[in-house]
This record gives C-alpha cells, sequence and structure tokens, in this order.
C-alpha cells in the first residue's frame, strides 16, 4: 500500500515521504496513530502545498544536527573501569555504556546511533566512537578507558594454584569447625 508520511518515522521515513508498506502495518500501526495518510490524489495535493514548511523542519532538523556534532567533537569522554594489570577490562565498554555517560553530560542520544568501532572495548585505551545524527551526518567522540585503581586489601588471588591452596585451607577450616561443633555437642548429652 502506498503512503504518504505525516510525521517521521523511526526506520521508515521522514514527513512528506511516500513509501510502500504492508497494508497490515498501515491499517494497523500507521493510521490510527495518524503518521500516514492514504496516497491519492487529495492527501499529495495537500503535501504539496505544506512542501515549503515541511523543507523548512527538515533544515531546522540539519541545522540542529550541525551543532551538535559540533559540540559532541569537543568533548572527550573519559571512563574509569576495572582491568586487570595487564590492561585487560574485567568488563566492556558498549554503546550503552556511552549513552549512559552522554545523558552524565546532558546529552541524551539513543545507543543504536553510537557505532564503536569493534563493536566493545576490552581494553585500556583511547578510542574514537562514531555518532550518527541525522541524514548522514555523523560526529567522533574522543574516548579515554583508563584503569581503576586497585584496592590492595582485598588481592584477589591470580593464579590457579594459589585460589585453589585458599579454597582448600577454608574446606580444612570448615571440617575443623563442624569436628568440634559435633565434640561439643556429645560432651552435653
Amino acid at each position: 500500500m502506498k503512503v504518504i508520511l505525516n510525521e517521521d518515522v523511526k526506520h521508515l521515513g521522514e514527513e512528506g515521504d511516500v513509501k510502500v508498506v504492508a497494508n497490515g502495518y498501515a491499517r494497523n500501526y500507521l493510521f490510527p496513530r495518524n503518521l500516514a495518510l492514504p496516497c491519492n490524489d487529495v492527501t499529495l495535493a495537500h503535501f504539496e502545498s505544506r512542501k515549503a514548511e515541511i523543507e523548512a523542519k527538515k533544515a531546522s532538523k540539519r541545522k540542529d544536527a550541525a551543532s551538535l556534532k559540533e559540540k559532541l567533537e569537543a568533548l572527550t569522554i573519559k571512563l574509569v573501569m576495572p582491568a586487570g594489570a595487564n590492561g585487560k577490562l574485567y568488563g566492556a565498554v558498549t554503546n550503552q555504556t556511552i549513552a549512559d555517560e552522554l545523558i552524565k553530560l546532558g546529552y541524551e542520544i539513543e545507543r543504536k546511533r553510537i557505532e564503536l568501532p569493534g563493536l566493545t572495548f576490552k581494553s585500556v585505551g583511547n578510542y574514537s566512537v562514531t555518532v550518527r545524527l541525522y541524514e548522514g551526518a555523523t560526529g567522533t567522540i574522543p574516548v579515554s578507558v583508563e584503569a581503576q585503581p586497585e584496592n590492595n586489601e582485598k588481592s584477589v588471588p591470580t593464579h590457579k594454584h594459589e585460589r585453589a591452596s585458599r579454597r582448600h585451607a577454608a574446606e580444612e577450616q570448615q571440617i575443623g569447625d563442624n569436628a568440634s561443633e559435633s565434640a561439643s555437642t556429645s560432651d552435653q548429652e
């Protein structure tokens, strides 16, 4: 079914675009929400009269995207993440991590518009992230991922043998505690 979009519809098009969509999608989603109108001579004439207004909105969006691009490129995101001694992160930096950090800085950009090379960052270093804006405009944000200072009070054993020996010592301690409890209960009887 041919429709004319009455508003911008994500993943479909912008106001005034003529699109071919499935009948059910048009009848059950687009028409009830007033997102589109059936494409016929009357609606085409209506949108032709509003063409200047629609182009002014698009120009405004382009201008906003250009100013947002300048602001984003002047920005540097610094992330402090827990990492091992070799610089490998315990977690990973994803587009959601970047989106959350941008929200803290006052920029609401959906995570799907944020592209990381290799999908995630898994080690400490300096990276650049691409943000897709309106139409073909993109902005690049430098991201610095740093290791979180380690807390030496709770040192986690890194070698397999060290972990196994600590686990074995804990099990022996538990067995010793259980034996002393059973001996004290038998003495009381």
